[in-house]
């Protein structure tokens, strides 16, 4: 890989020696900056890139570059952002998530840590090729529904619908998708037999289920031949309002459930077609646009080689991936013809019947995908823009063309400075697809782990690259989520005792000068993970290091019967409490801690609460310490009943301390309680089973061995004739299965083995001798 030196007009490094700022922070003073160019194996070379001037401690990794650069703003502390944000036309899943939680993550730490005033915008795709398509199929789905069909009738018109999904599936070159073609081929076939044997029988109720299940199994190709049949009547936009309104709500709905910060400023691409419009105007007028047949297509060839732009600036590789830039049109916007080159996009679509339309110049039509978010972005933050995110998936055509079309439209060679790409997400190590119908919704990932513990596996892993959402990510992030609650829990209980110290004495002493320097010199490798594109993963085990380091030291000063220092352990405590709230995973005006039981408590509930569950746990331990004594049984039963149970249900974790101490009080969450417990139950459920598959095991293997020690010696080779033809005096093969004598070499070995059950079986008859006679003479002692 060929690269140019990386050309500077004026760059210096700053350390302040002297500052008494906590931090040893790097700054750097940019005047100008031009990126290297990047030559790849294709040939093709990243354009140049033009550093902000000013200065900045933060670096972030930079789509635009392929490498970190210095974090700075157009103006001052001010930044604007603009995210792509989600097309609605169905539920939001984990690949959602892992765009939004990690643009919220990034967003907090530039806000609360950095201390920038971030203005962040995101849109929502509410009109396109997807949205039209499923809107149209649900509602003559639903129409077809409400007809009441025969069961003739839907088998007649789910085997037609079938043949043009078929071939489809045959043409398809996607492995992972003419497998899901095929699934839904099967199943709907199955379904049809069912109902068919169903109606012969003529069980009405069994007839009607059976029909609602082929209506469902088939509701994909059924649906599809609808579409092609009647989808062009569909005229009134409200059909497609309709979806879009209810997914968007439940988009929203999501992204509250996972603590993502509500955006600055939401757009709507239907809220905004006339600056859409006016926005495709300017750039047919600068003369990198045409209209052809009441479309407006981009012309990339003339951008391009026009000497003040790059087409493709982001992933110039991918020039020519006509797959890749077809599927960016959009199904419904197949239509080469119209096109000067194969590698042109539509700015503006003409409307074919059954499609929402809006007026324009060139005719009744409607905005292309790519040109939505330039429009929207352009129209808020204007035609420099510092930050711009989206999800991996999108660099090449999305984000490519978003950036050609709006360099056309202002004029200008850099219209974003940061490109920011979140990495992708899979399954298990599978691609995930909501085309393949194989996601985790946001709120079924929300069933199985909470909001906290999902952010806890996103900060755990670098935001650019892939995370893997496995049972391994998300017992690490459980695990995490654990260590930390389990410390903010133990300080809490060290903070409600006094600490016990002589009046004249303080509680300063080696240890805490030992943890003192540990907890500065964290959180200053903290700050350089955070300056460093905002390393989270190092960030958190820095942390996690601090716990285990804070951990040691309360148990140390445990054992040596002494009290911690309390404000040494609740400064600690309470600057991470200050980082997890940077990072999102804490979403309450906490001061020290997880919030305890919800968002809609009372703040004070804890220290409310506390006194009475202390009087409470006191006389609780002085029943049971008498109990123990006199040996109640009961009384220790409803004592441990008491703890496992009853307070759990409030919220309440106590935990027992042996050696006279009292016992720890805890305030967690009740659902967090409970399913802790679930799961330790289920736990040492699975641990019976496993011992009972050991000891079915270990049974099987010891009949197995009593089995064989029953068979003589002289007997165990002459069932083998698939190996052996011929056999000695004693039983021994002599000759393979045709005919041909073995070699000693076998023999031997053979003999070996002979010996060996020999030995077995003389040893378990001599066992059931000598057990026969014990028989014998304990019935003759009876006489």
């Amino acid at each position: 890989m060929l690269r140019t030196r990386h050309f500077l007009v004026a760059f210096t490094k700053c350390r302040d020696q002297k500052s008494s700022s906590l931090f040893s922070s790097s700054w750097y003073i940019i005047r100008r900056s031009f990126s290297r160019e990047d030559t790849n194996m294709s040939g093709k070379s990243l354009p140049k890139w033009i550093q902000p001037e000013g200065t900045g401690e933060l670096k972030l990794y930079n789509s635009l570059t392929r490498e970190k650069n210095v974090f700075v703003p157009q103006n001052g502390r001010r930044v604007f952002w603009y995210s792509c944000g989600p097309t609605v036309y169905d539920a939001s899943h984990m690949g959602h998530a892992r765009s939004y939680i990690t643009f919220d993550i990034l967003r907090r730490v530039l806000q609360s840590y950095f201390n920038y005033d971030v203005f962040y915008v995101m849109n929502i795709t509410d009109i396109d090729d997807k949205i039209i398509f499923r809107a149209r199929r649900n509602h003559l789905l639903e129409k077809y529904i409400e007809e009441s069909n025969t069961p003739e009738k839907i088998i007649e018109d789910v085997n037609t619908a079938l043949e043009p999904y078929s071939e489809k599936m045959k043409k398809t070159t996607d492995e992972d998708k003419k497998n899901m073609y095929l699934r839904i081929i099967e199943k709907a076939k199955s379904s049809i037999s069912k109902l068919k044997d169903l109606h012969l029988s003529s069980n009405s109720e069994g007839v009607k289920e059976a029909t609602g299940e082929l209506l469902k199994e088939a509701s994909d190709p059924l649906s599809a031949w609808l579409d092609s049949q009647f989808g062009s009547n569909v005229t009134d936009h409200k059909i497609f309002a309709k979806l879009t309104q209810h997914w968007e709500k439940e988009f929203h709905e999501d992204m509250k459930a996972l603590n993502i910060l509500p955006v600055d400023c939401l757009t709507r691409i239907t809220q905004y077609v006339p600056e859409v419009v006016t926005f495709i105007q300017r750039v047919v007028d600068n003369g990198y646009a045409y209209d052809s047949n009441g479309s407006v297509y981009f012309d990339t060839i003339k951008f391009a080689s026009s000497g003040k732009h790059a087409y493709a600036r982001l992933v110039p590789e991918a020039v020519g991936d006509l797959d890749a830039l077809a599927e960016g049109e959009g199904e419904l916007s197949q239509n080469p013809g119209d096109k000067k080159s194969d590698r042109d996009f539509a700015l503006w679509k003409a409307s074919k019947p059954g499609e929402p339309a809006w007026d324009s110049p060139w005719g009744k039509g409607r905005p292309g995908w790519h040109v939505e978010c330039s429009v929207m972005a352009s129209a808020i933050l204007g035609n420099s823009i510092d930050i711009h995110t989206g999800g991996v998936d999108l660099k090449f055509p999305h984000h490519d063309n978003e950036l050609a079309q709006s360099e056309a439209h202002y004029g200008v060679c850099q219209w974003i400075h940061y490109f920011l790409h979140a990495g992708h997400l899979t399954i298990e190590g599978c691609k995930m697809s909501k085309s393949l119908k194989n996601f985790i919704t946001i709120k079924d990932a929300l069933k199985r782990n909470s909001a906290r513990q999902i952010r806890f596996a996103f900060l755990l892993h670098a935001w650019n690259a892939t995370l893997d959402y496995s049972e391994n990510v998300l017992r690490e992030a459980e695990q995490t989520d654990k260590l930390f609650n389990d410390f903010f829990l133990n300080v809490k209980d060290i903070l409600r005792k006094p600490e016990d110290m002589s009046p004249s004495a303080h509680n300063y002493h080696d240890l805490e000068q030992d943890l003192q320097e540990k907890f500065l010199a964290k959180k200053s490798v903290v700050h350089e993970a955070l300056c460093d594109s905002i390393d989270t993963p190092s960030a958190l085990r820095h942390m996690q290091d601090l716990v285990k380091q804070a951990n040691i030291y309360i148990s140390t000063k445990k054992d040596k019967k002494e009290s911690p220092n309390h404000q040494l352990i609740e400064g600690i405590a309470k600057y991470l409490t200050r980082m997890l709230k940077v990072f999102g995973a804490i979403d309450e005006d906490q001061a020290l801690g997880f919030p305890v039981a919800g968002k809609n408590a009372a703040a004070n509930f804890e220290e409310v609460a506390m006194p009475y569950v202390q009087l409470l746990a006191d006389f609780r331990d002085e029943v049971r310490n008498v109990a123990r004594e006199e040996k109640v049984t009961r009384i220790l039963d409803a004592c441990d009943e008491l703890r496992d149970v009853s307070l759990p249900e409030l919220g309440v974790k106590l935990e027992d301390v042996e050696g006279g101490h009292a016992p720890v009080i805890k305030f967690v969450d009740k659902e967090t309680l409970l399913k802790e417990k679930q799961q330790q139950l289920e736990e040492q459920e699975k641990k019976k089973k496993q011992k009972e598959e050991a000891k079915k095991k270990l049974d099987a293997e010891k009949a197995a061995k009593a089995a064989k020690a029953k068979i003589p010696p002289w007997e165990m080779f002459k069932h083998e004739t698939d190996k052996y033809s011929k056999f000695d005096e004693q039983g021994v093969p002599t000759h393979d299965q045709a005919g041909e004598p073995l070699s000693g070499k076998q023999i031997k070995k053979l003999k070996k083995l002979y010996q060996q059950q020999e030995k077995l079986y003389n040893s378990s008859s001599a066992s059931v001798a000598s057990q026969a006679t014990n028989d014998s003479e304990e019935q003759q002692s009876e006489r």
